[in-house]
C-alpha cells in the first residue's frame, strides 16, 4: 500500500475553497489532468453519498477514469471519498481538509492511499501515482492561483 499526502496554506476562506470544489464544472479551469467529472448521484442535502465519475490523463496519452464516492462531509472542512474499483481490492481512499487559519488563510490537506493488485498495473504502481500526485499538487496549487486571479468568484465568501 502506498500513501501520499500534501499540505498548502492559501490564501482564500475556506468557504470559498470549498464553494470550487464543489463546482465540478470548474474542475477542468485548474486541474490539468482532469477532462470532465460527471454527479451520477448527488447525495443527501449535505453531499453525503454523492457518486461522482472522474475523466482525467493518464501518462502516455491514456485516459483513466475513476469512480468516487464523497462520504463523511463537512461542509467548508473536508469529506473522505473512496474510489471504487471493479477488481476487490483495488479501491483507493483519500481525505480532503480545509483548516482556517486566518482571515482568508485556509491550510488545505489532501492525503490518498491505493494499492494495485493486478498485473500489469501493479509493476508501475511507483510511477503511475508519481504522475497523479504530482498533478494533484499542481491543481491545489492552481486551485488557490485560480481564485486570486479571478476576484469575482464568489466575492460573498471572502471574509471581511
Amino acid at each position: 500500500m502506498r500513501e501520499h499526502r500534501y499540505t498548502i496554506d492559501m490564501p482564500h476562506s475556506p468557504a470559498r475553497l470549498w464553494a470550487l470544489f464543489q463546482d465540478y464544472d470548474r474542475w477542468t479551469d485548474y486541474a490539468p489532468m482532469v477532462q470532465r467529472v460527471d454527479v451520477v448521484f448527488p447525495g443527501d442535502a449535505g453531499g453525503n453519498g454523492l457518486l461522482r465519475r472522474v475523466i482525467y490523463q493518464m501518462p502516455l496519452g491514456r485516459s483513466g477514469s475513476a469512480l468516487e464516492l464523497v462520504t463523511h462531509v463537512e461542509p467548508e472542512r473536508g469529506y473522505t471519498y473512496t474510489m471504487l474499483s471493479h477488481d476487490p481490492g483495488n479501491d483507493q481512499t483519500g481525505k480532503v481538509r480545509l483548516e482556517p487559519n486566518g482571515p482568508n488563510r485556509t491550510t488545505f490537506s489532501f492525503e490518498e492511499r491505493y494499492h494495485l493488485t493486478k498485473a500489469p498495473w501493479k509493476w508501475f504502481e511507483g510511477f503511475i501515482y508519481g504522475f497523479i500526485n504530482r498533478k494533484n499538487e499542481e491543481s491545489m496549487r492552481r486551485a488557490s492561483a485560480w481564485l486570486t486571479d479571478h476576484p469575482e468568484y464568489r466575492p460573498d465568501l471572502v471574509d471581511r
